[in-house]
């Protein structure tokens, strides 16, 4: 499959507005048994602290359910793949204003599994997704250039000093819209330093084929600090 590829409106406005109402349904508690929600880090209480993120939601709001199952999608993925799409991972990702970056990645350095697996992500965004209130850049081709060494700075990231920044395309969406990426691609959010909400949905995909390894094995291809490298 190529790096990635923008689609400026899969999802219906009606959709969009579910999505919405779902995600505020499962931060509020509606769903007893959830326990995917985020906050960012700070001072105060919990509840006090901004939401940054919602995991594993699929199995809790079946708004959410249809989306990350959405038939168009669905048969996408299998075209890229080549074999019948497994969802393994979902996440809502909240940027409110002053919300924090998230540095440049490579999302195959966060999963164990075994190098060249056909990890697709699909990122939806829920608002205007801008270049003032964080939307998605990319590094177009990088995802050809293998693993890249990670390291925990602010994040797990590649090292601000390795970022092809000349390589830089922001992906600015409208409501509905998704961007579609392979797992190997470099890519990351700057901070939201607007007034306006930017929320999106994260899925990813691999094949039903693929094969598990060892956390210790994945950090030998993408933990900088196992290859000895420094950041």
């Amino acid at each position: 499959m190529c790096s990635s590829d923008l689609v400026q409106r899969v999802f219906s406005e009606a959709e969009v507005a579910s999505a919405c109402a779902a995600i505020d349904d499962l931060i509020a508690g509606k769903a007893p048994a959830f326990r995917g929600v985020q906050r960012e880090a700070g001072n105060g209480s919990g509840a006090e602290r901004p939401v940054r993120k919602l995991m594993h939601f699929v199995d809790h709001d079946a708004r959410l359910t249809a989306l990350a199952h959405h038939a168009g999608l669905g048969a996408l993925m299998q075209r890229l793949m080549g074999d019948t799409p497994e969802l393994f991972q979902d996440m809502a990702l909240l940027k409110g204003p002053g919300g924090r970056e998230k540095p440049w990645h490579q999302d195959s350095a966060y999963f164990d599994l075994a190098l060249g697996t056909a990890v697709i992500g699909i990122w939806i965004a829920l608002d205007e997704a801008a270049l003032d209130n964080g939307c998605m850049h990319i590094l177009p081709g990088t995802h050809r250039q293998g693993p890249a060494e990670h390291f925990k700075v602010r994040d797990w990231q590649i090292c601000d000093s390795a970022v092809q920044t000349e390589l830089d395309v922001a992906v600015p969406l409208p409501p509905g819209g998704c961007l579609i990426w392979h797992g190997m691609l470099h890519h990351g959010s700057p901070t939201n330093r607007s007034t306006k909400m930017r929320r999106a949905l994260q899925f990813h995909y691999r094949p039903t084929c693929s094969t598990r390894v060892s956390t210790d094995e994945r950090m030998q291809h993408f933990g900088g600090d196992v290859r000895g490298a420094t950041c």
